[in-house]
This record gives structure tokens, sequence and C-alpha cells, in this order.
């Protein structure tokens, strides 16, 4: 909000002579998006604890500028004049005792205010944020330079059918190339192994140690069948029996 006035009437043209006395010059800069803003003006720029606000001097300076206001005919929002009656109503709630029920904390009279105060500040750092990224037209602009002597309309190259179907091709071939297939392993399981170790394995007779295993199985199926004939012979279901040194090792059954 800002209003130049001389002598107390607003100055709309330039005077002829271009003199004002310095004496009755007034000008008021300062510029008010409510009254909360003002608020928060008065209280950052005094350094005040928005948390533990000085009712007191904060109406004091928030009359003073109403006052100014008043004195120089702006026409006073509605607004602001109701924050001047809340600021004196808070103002009085703490001058006179409240009544408090017993047990119960009393209440601060200047927390919605401070609530409000704490919510519009951070819409206004939100607000400044915004402002200060580069804008079209206020920071950026926009340039087209005509090029000249040069044709801007290129005709389109004709594609035949048969050249759609050729690229189709090789698109094709390439993808035939990463076609892959995927093998699953078969899980393998050492109970199951020593069920059919078991089955193998001659009640009444000697079984040689080499028929336990199918080399078709690859080293996984040697492997589990080997782990399930250790277990067995922990669990003493079999034994292996070797007659001399370096000779046939054969599987006995325990059972």
């Amino acid at each position: 909000m800002s209003a130049v006035f001389v002598r107390g009437e607003p100055l709309t043209e330039m005077p002829a002579d271009l003199y004002i006395p310095p004496d009755a010059l007034e000008v008021i800069l300062e510029a008010f998006a409510g009254p909360l803003d003002l608020l928060l003006y008065l209280i950052r720029r005094d350094n005040l604890d928005i948390l533990d606000i000085p009712i007191a001097e904060v109406t004091r300076q928030y009359m003073s500028y109403v006052e100014v206001m008043k004195a120089v005919k702006l026409e006073l929002a509605a607004e602001y004049l109701v924050m001047a009656a809340v600021l004196a109503e808070i103002k009085s709630r703490m001058l006179l005792p409240q009544p408090v029920a017993e047990g119960a904390e009393e209440e601060d009279p200047r927390a919605e205010l401070v609530r409000r105060l704490l919510e519009y500040e951070q819409y206004r750092a939100a607000l400044e944020r915004l402002d200060a990224r580069p804008r079209m037209g206020r920071d950026l602009w926009v340039t087209n330079i005509p090029a000249e002597g040069r044709d801007q309309n290129r005709p389109l190259p004709e594609v035949s059918l048969e050249q759609l179907l050729d690229a189709l091709r090789s698109v094709l071939v390439r993808a035939d190339a990463f076609a892959h297939h995927r093998i699953l392993r078969e899980p393998l399981s050492v109970r199951e192994r020593m069920t059919r170790i078991l089955d193998m394995v001659r009640p009444d007779g000697f079984t040689d140690f080499g028929d336990l295993f199918d080399v078709t199985e690859g080293r996984r199926g040697v492997v589990v069948t080997f782990l399930a004939v250790l277990e067995l012979v922990r669990e003493s279901l079999i034994s292996l029996v070797q007659n001399e040194a370096f000779a046939p090792i054969h599987v006995l059954s325990c059972a």
C-alpha cells in the first residue's frame, strides 16, 4: 500500500513548478497483504518471540499503524479493524483473572493467534520461494529469429510397402538373436534319495556301492546320493563293507 499526500490532499498529477515543500510531503511505503502480515512484520522487526508475544506492545504498534492510515485517509479494510478488536480482547483476557476448573490447565489467550501467525508464516515463506524461481516474462524471455531464405516446407519421403516389410524383417532378425530358453533345475531331495537307496539295497545280500549312483544325473545327482548314503550310515540303516584294501565297497542293509 503506497500513497503520496501533499498538505492532506492526494497527489494525482505532477505540479507544474515541480516544487513540493519538504514538510508537506507524506509517503507511506509499507505494503501488507492483511492484518496477519502486519502483525508478523511488527514481531520480526522488533525480534520478538512469536511463541510469547507481548500483546500490549504489539497492540500499541498495531493501533499506531492503523491511526497512521486513518490520518492519511487511506481506506481501511474491515479485517484490519477486526484484528484490532481481537488484540484488544486478548489483552483484556490476559489482564482479567479467569476461573479455571480444578485439575485443568489455564489456556493461553494468545494460543490461537500464535497458531494463525505460524501458519501464515509458512505460507508466506512458500510463496517467497515460488516467487524466487525464474519466471517467463520476468526473468526469462523467448526469442524467435526467423530463418529467411530457407525453405521451411520439406516434403516427406515416400516409403513403399516393400520398404516397410524389409525394415520389419530386419527388426525380426535382431529380435531372434535375443531369443532364450529357460531351463528349470529339477529339485533333488536327500530324504527322497535315502528312500530310493533303501529300496535298492538287498535285505539278504550285498549291493555294490557304485550301483547306487546314476551318472546321468550329473554332479548334483551324485552329490545328493552320496549325502543320502552318509545319512543312512549315520542312522545305522545301512553299513559299508570292504573285504580288503582297495577292494570294491559293498552296502549291507542293517534293517
